[in-house]
């Protein structure tokens, strides 16, 4: 029979005992004793022999409990049966013993290790992290240095005389209507762009050719008196600008005799002033200031005629509605300048050629233009006006010097009823300053 003892025998297993205690037993039989984990801890290569490390809270925690780790590992392997084997069933099975590892010899300077505070580590870190973000910030608003690029980019501009001026800032003239609801701030760029877009549909073109019995000095005398009719009464001033707007429209329309042109104006104006007027003329106050040229019937009659070929369409953005907004953007506007603006235009309204070739916004943008010129308000143009205007100021300039010619001839026409109006001293006199040179007929 083998012996026990020999270590290169096989013990057999017990014929009574389940194939699972077996299984159990070869296990047991194959373990290993315990020695040093050497994966733990990978070697690392000291910089220098002699420099001190430089450890966190954090290191020196994990390095005691390696430590104490191996410390134990040796207690226990001392702490093992002499012979070394292990127990399994009534067999003893014999383990290969590994020598220990003599022990390093201490080296003859102590390592020192440096603790340092978590805390110091991370204002460090944060530290570093502002001190890049300000030098990112430098660089990013050019406070060190230009790209190359821009510096090339600004000397071939400089050096083709492409240098962009500062751009001028347009004015928010309905910044002081903000809280008062009747101006209706929030609808004002809405309400328009729709007039602009439908001043054409009251606009009227020459007509004279369709009117056999009038001519073009008879409707100059005719718009010429509703001006003083229209200060008599105290009218609104829309009412006057609707006025013409209806006696143009209705010429354009219907071939009226001579004898009838100043009842088609009084029948407009009636019809114009029921339309704006809170407190409107009556209808025999028109029949006295014609001096009973017409009787009630007569007047009531053609404002039927008017209303019947117009179709009742009498909402159209005249020249005053944008004259209102034009004189508002010549910031800063006063009162000289607002009568200057109505003398112009007034003036423009009486001259036929000047009705027909131009749209009711021109008419007023130009007027404001003429006035700026005339009292010599510089810039002659903003960008503020060209906004809100939507001209510039080489499309205002023939419509303009028309204006002025106007106003140059003014006080030795014969139809004087605007020059008068704009002589008194209630509408600053602005009649009578001398008109603007740059638009006059000389320097054309």
């Amino acid at each position: 029979m083998a012996s026990i003892a020999d270590s290169n025998a096989v013990p057999v297993a017990d014929q009574h005992q389940p194939k699972g205690e077996n299984k159990q037993k070869n296990e047991g039989r194959n373990r290993r004793v315990l020695k040093d984990i050497g994966n733990l801890v990978a070697p690392q290569a000291d910089p220098a022999p002699n420099a001190p490390k430089r450890v966190t809270r954090n290191q020196l925690g994990g390095t005691q409990l390696l430590a104490n780790a191996q410390a134990a590992a040796a207690a226990a392997e001392k702490n093992k049966k002499p012979n070394n084997t292990d127990v399994v069933g009534n067999f003893v099975a014999a383990t290969k013993v590994d020598q220990p590892q003599p022990a390093k010899k201490p080296t003859t300077e102590p390592e020192v290790i440096i603790i340092s505070s978590d805390d110091e580590d991370e204002e460090k870190e944060k530290q570093a992290v502002k001190g890049g973000r300000k030098i990112r910030e430098r660089v990013l608003k050019g406070k060190n240095n230009k790209a190359f690029s821009s510096v090339l980019s600004a000397r071939s501009k400089a050096a083709c005389g492409i240098v962009h001026k500062p751009k001028e800032l347009v004015e928010n003239i309905d910044v002081a209507d903000t809280e008062n609801e009747l101006a209706a701030v929030e609808y004002l760029d809405d309400i328009y762009n729709y007039y602009k877009l439908t001043e054409h549909d009251g606009r009227v073109h020459d007509y004279m050719s369709s009117q056999p019995d009038i001519n073009v000095k008879m409707r100059s005398i005719l718009v010429d008196w509703l001006i003083e009719v229209h200060r008599k009464f105290e009218l609104m001033p829309e009412t006057l600008y609707l006025t013409l707007n209806i006696v143009d429209r209705f010429l354009s329309m219907k071939a009226v005799p001579r004898r009838e042109l100043q009842l088609v104006g009084i029948s407009s104006m009636l019809v114009a002033c029921k339309y704006e007027e809170i407190w409107a003329p009556e209808v025999n106050d028109f029949v006295c200031i014609s001096d009973n040229a017409y009787v009630r019937e007569h007047i009531l009659i053609m404002e039927k005629s008017i209303l019947s070929k117009l179709e009742w369409y009498l909402t159209v953005p005249t020249p005053y509605v944008f004259l209102v907004r034009y004189i508002k953007a010549s910031t800063p506007s006063d009162k000289a300048m607002e009568n200057m603006v109505f003398f112009l235009a007034e003036l423009s309204l009486m001259h036929y050629p000047t009705v027909i070739s131009y749209c009711p916004s021109m008419i007023a943008a130009s007027a404001v233009y003429a006035a700026r010129c005339t009292l010599e308000r510089s810039p002659y143009w903003t960008e503020t006006l060209k906004h809100y205007t939507g001209y510039s100021e080489e499309q205002l300039r023939d419509c303009a010097k028309i204006m002025v010619n106007l106003h140059s001839a003014a006080p030795e026409s014969k139809l004087r009823g605007v020059y008068k109006k704009f002589s008194s001293s209630e509408r600053s006199a602005v009649a009578l300053v001398t008109p603007a040179k740059n638009l006059s007929a000389a320097q054309s």
